[in-house]
């Protein structure tokens, strides 16, 4: 089974992308569709260059999909770019979203491929819990929401911080998975690498929500 994984570089596209793996497959592209428009109705806005850097860890082929952002065109434009590579299906790591999920599995029945959502409406816990327990190093590039301060950017979740991430998304009611945009990450390293990016950068805070601004990339094999 060839199969492409969209990737915004985040712990669900890793999950996902590793879930395929675990079956065998072989991953043939990892797919990452560049916003150059403000913002997107499907898809991960910053950061999403740095998929190029896991592509190079895993001796995998990296496709970049512009497109504006704009509401159903950016599915086109997906679209278009998925139907010039010999797959047999494409996997995503969407959680919640049936805007996205639905988008997708349209697409994928246009392109005559099959489309795994291998997360979908899987317990938000349980979810964390796997990352951490499979040795995905998850680091948190921003923060945007009441319970998750400057100190959040820039650190790498183990263990210790995992529990202390469920307390404050019990006591202020966010989404300990982030599926709300509560907090965006990138994953520096894991069992579907053979090895890890190591991040240089400052942050950028503003009051309330804030960004790790990534200066250099340095791959560590």
């Amino acid at each position: 089974m060839r199969v492409a994984v969209l990737s915004s570089g985040g712990k669900d596209s890793a999950a996902a992308w590793w879930w395929a793996i675990c079956r065998g497959w072989d991953v043939t592209h990892l797919v990452t569709v560049r916003i150059t428009g403000g913002d997107s109705w499907m898809f991960q806005v910053p950061g999403t260059h740095l998929v190029e850097h896991q592509a190079k860890l895993a001796g995998v082929q990296w496709v970049e999909v512009h497109s504006e952002g704009k509401q159903e065109l950016e599915i086109t434009d997906l679209e278009t770019a998925l139907s010039q590579l010999e797959i047999d299906g494409v996997v995503s790591g969407a959680l919640r979203s049936d805007y996205q999920k639905s988008r997708i599995e349209r697409m994928a029945e246009r392109l005559n491929i099959k489309s795994w959502t291998p997360l979908w409406h899987q317990k938000s816990q349980s979810h964390m819990h796997g990352l951490i327990e499979n040795g995905f190093d998850v680091f948190i590039t921003g923060v945007s929401c009441e319970g998750l301060g400057k100190e959040w950017i820039g650190r790498t979740l183990n263990p210790s911080l995992l529990a202390e991430l469920e307390e404050l998304a019990q006591r202020y009611r966010f989404n300990v998975d982030g599926e709300g945009g509560e907090y965006e990450t990138l994953v520096t390293g894991g069992p579907h690498l053979s090895g890890s990016l190591q991040l240089t950068g400052s942050v950028n805070w503003d009051g309330v929500r804030g960004t790790f601004e990534i200066e250099s990339v340095h791959l560590i094999a």
